[in-house]
């Protein structure tokens, strides 16, 4: 949902997640067409429109009932239908321009959440903010982002958990599935190739069909297969030509016909632009008052009452909607308005940064720090208030308020809520809580020769960088701005036990690399996020992150070095669209291969490719053994032979099949080891990674398939053989 609507131009894996306590599809199926079937003309399109429950839009009437939030949806009290009530988003409650005032939990950025390569641990995340949406009197959250990076200058990058479908699928669904455990619906969205913010509304997407299932549609394909959520958000952009809202080629030949999709399309807020949306697989128009009509409201009506096509489509639309509500039990779990244990949601907000945070570089064993240090210079990043969270409409409002509160401008009546917003705990704090007889001075960073000369002076130097990220509008590059460079280069060149401290949405560029002694990246932290990077930093959290996107070494790299259509603004795409231009982006430049798999083919090397990370102890791999059949999977024994416990990321790499295809990830699973022990991880291996698709039909040939465990998708061991015979499934 898009809190920037109005803003304008403003700058183990493979398996299946535990199950909710949902009620069984068939019954849910049954009591939706019941219900369905007893509405009365005026109820019929009560369900399939909803409004935004702000009071910053003129001439629209917010029921008292509704809760100031991202959208309300009227229920049918004569048939025990239940009000949508609705909240943004995957990160944690929106607080909606800070309009409630009530805080909540900030769970780290999902490229953080991404970076855990832990479903389990991503779904208790879903849980504990479905559960407080609850306390609020929210039954709906709009998170669930599952789009593919395949621009690290997308300012929605850090919404989303990596650029790899089975990756991201895999930890989209645990997180859908934590959601609904707690009887809240969940969406996925934005479906599908929202891959930039610039033109969000113009920008049409080229891909071909083939290519597309086996990447980004793939990723969703994956989450909805494991996490069943209630909706689907459909998105802003066009793809092949039509609005995705509008794209009988998404929402009713993939979806709902190839997939099988039993749950119902709500629009993204603003993205609907007439009632025939209906008809290409459009179910509910959210936040109607932000477009140019209330398309699902009267214009459905009258459009169903002499047209028996859209007669039909309503029914289904009604029926799509109840059984999801039915489903996840909304109508019997109504949320009731309680306290929120604040701390020990906390804590599963620092347990994801923990396990988050990727350890980049480690130059001479610099990390982790004795606690005997004499001397630490902090440096920059507003480290002695908090850590940087992104930006737009999955915002949290902090318990107890923000640290640091910067304005960035724009246009429009949410403009002044457009924030940079920093979270606490702070980093400074929780160092000097770790180091309590070291000497730890804090600088600002401005002034870079300032910087420098106290590092000088410092047995170790601590430089954060920040890099804000936000809906609504991309990064020019991937630079950290405001001249953190230039301050890093200068601070590492005075003191060689530098440490960079990087609090990013996604990827950046790193010119002073090598002169630096260690590089953490912590991304958008959370709630505790400055407590996991002291304590990182100490060595009481040994580091296990690994990366989830590809970190390019220039931009040249990139499928599109230039942005498409930087420096252009809404007004330019709008005034473009009502003359009848169009906005391509040829994403058949790479296809499926997205992420590794484009510098794979183009021979490139990253500056850190996908699944890197390094920690405070080793890992052996032992040898793969893969067992195939209807639910393949591979082992391996890991030994931790370093004199640290830790976690290690088995990472299960196809590297070429009888078609001839390579390198893809296959399976993964995270393996926590004692020192010195030996633990099996055990990986299974999702089919599809292994077959192509054509016109919605997977189709594997038989033959020989060589996969190999890999360290990222750069660092393989031997590959081992399988033989597969053929399949075909749709």
């Amino acid at each position: 949902m898009a809190l920037a609507v109005l803003l304008g131009s403003a700058g183990s894996a493979g398996a299946q997640t535990a199950r909710s306590p949902q009620t069984s599809e068939a019954n849910a199926d049954r009591r939706a067409s019941e219900t369905e079937r007893r509405m009365q003309p005026d109820e019929r399109t009560v369900l399939t429109r909803g409004l935004w429950a702000i009071p910053l839009i003129p001439n629209v009437t917010i029921p008292a009932e509704a809760v100031l939030g991202a959208g309300y949806v009227t229920g049918i009290p004569r048939l025990d239908v239940p009000a949508l009530v609705e909240t943004d988003a995957s990160l944690g409650v929106s607080y909606i321009a800070g309009l409630r005032k009530d805080g909540a939990t900030a769970l780290p950025s999902a490229t953080a959440m991404g970076s855990t390569w832990n479903p389990g641990l991503i779904r208790r995340g879903g849980a504990m903010i479905a559960g407080e949406a609850r306390a609020k009197g929210f039954n709906v959250l709009l998170g669930g982002g599952i789009n593919l990076m395949r621009d690290p200058r997308n300012g929605r990058t850090f919404e989303y958990f990596g650029e790899d479908p089975l990756h991201s699928g895999v930890l989209g669904g645990a997180a859908i599935d934590g959601v609904q455990s707690q009887h809240v619906l969940s969406t996925v969205k934005h479906f599908a190739l929202n891959a930039q913010e610039t033109g969000r509304h113009a920008v049409d997407g080229r891909i071909a069909d083939d290519a597309f299932r086996m990447s980004d549609l793939l990723a969703f394909e994956i989450a909805i297969d494991q996490g069943k959520p209630g909706a689907v958000m459909c998105a802003y952009n066009r793809v092949e030509g039509a609005p995705a809202c509008g794209s009988d080629y998404l929402l009713n030949r993939v979806l709902k016909r190839d997939w099988r999709y039993p749950g119902f399309v709500m629009s993204d807020w603003g993205a609907v632009g007439a009632t025939d949306f209906a008809l290409a697989g459009l179910d509910q128009q959210s936040g109607a008052q932000i477009d140019k009509q209330v398309f699902f409201g009267a214009p459905l009506a009258a459009a169903a009452a002499r047209d028996p096509a859209y007669a039909g489509r309503v029914a289904d639309m009604n029926r799509r909607i109840l059984r999801s509500i039915y489903a996840i039990g909304l109508d019997a779990n109504p949320p009731v308005k309680a306290p929120i244990d604040f701390a020990a949601n906390a804590a599963i907000a620092r347990a994801v940064e923990d396990e988050g945070i990727v350890l980049l570089r480690n130059r001479n064993a610099l990390l982790p720090l004795s606690k005997d240090v004499g001397s630490i210079v902090v440096i920059g990043g507003y480290a002695d208030a908090g850590v940087l969270s992104g930006g737009g409409s999955t915002q949290v409002q902090p318990v107890g308020g923000p640290a640091v509160s910067l304005p960035m401008g724009g246009e429009g009546p949410l403009a002044k809520y457009n924030n940079q917003t920093f979270h606490g705990t702070a980093p400074l704090a929780a160092i000097r809580a770790l180091a309590p007889k070291a000497k730890v001075t804090f600088v600002d960073g401005r002034y870079p020769a300032e910087a420098a000369a106290v590092a000088r002076r410092a047995d170790v130097a601590i430089v954060f960088a920040t890099q804000w990220m936000s809906e609504g509008a991309d990064v020019p590059d991937l630079s950290l701005p405001g001249g953190q460079d230039t301050t890093i280069a200068v601070v590492a060149a005075a003191n060689p036990k530098t440490i960079v401290v990087l609090e990013t949405g996604g990827p950046v560029l790193m010119p002073w690399l090598e002169r630096t002694g260690a590089v953490l990246e912590a991304w958008y932290g959370g709630a505790k996020g400055g407590d996991a990077i002291a304590a990182t930093l100490f060595g009481d959290v040994n580091p296990s992150g690994r990366l989830p996107v590809t970190f390019p070494a220039s931009i040249e790299q990139l499928p599109r070095p230039a942005l498409p259509y930087a420096g252009m603004i809404d007004r330019d795409f709008a005034a473009g669209l009502a003359a009848g231009k169009s906005y391509p982006i040829d994403y058949n430049i790479e296809g499926a291969d997205v992420g590794y798999r484009w510098f794979a083919r183009k021979g490139a090397v990253p500056l850190f490719p996908f699944g890197f990370g390094l920690g405070y102890t080793t890992f052996e791999h032992g040898a793969v053994k893969i067992v195939g059949g209807a639910n393949p999977r591979a082992t391996a024994t890991i030994r931790n032979t370093g004199t640290r416990a830790g976690s290690d990321v088995a990472q299960l790499y196809l590297v070429s099949t009888p078609a001839g295809r390579t390198l893809r990830l296959a399976g993964f699973a995270k393996v926590a080891v004692e020192s010195g022990a030996i633990a099996t991880a055990t990986i299974p291996i999702e089919l599809r990674l292994l077959a192509d698709n054509k016109g919605g039909r997977w189709s594997m040939p038989a033959g020989t398939y060589r996969f190999a465990l890999g360290r990222s998708a750069t660092d393989l061991g031997p590959a081992v053989t399988v033989t597969f015979p053929a399949r075909q499934w749709r």
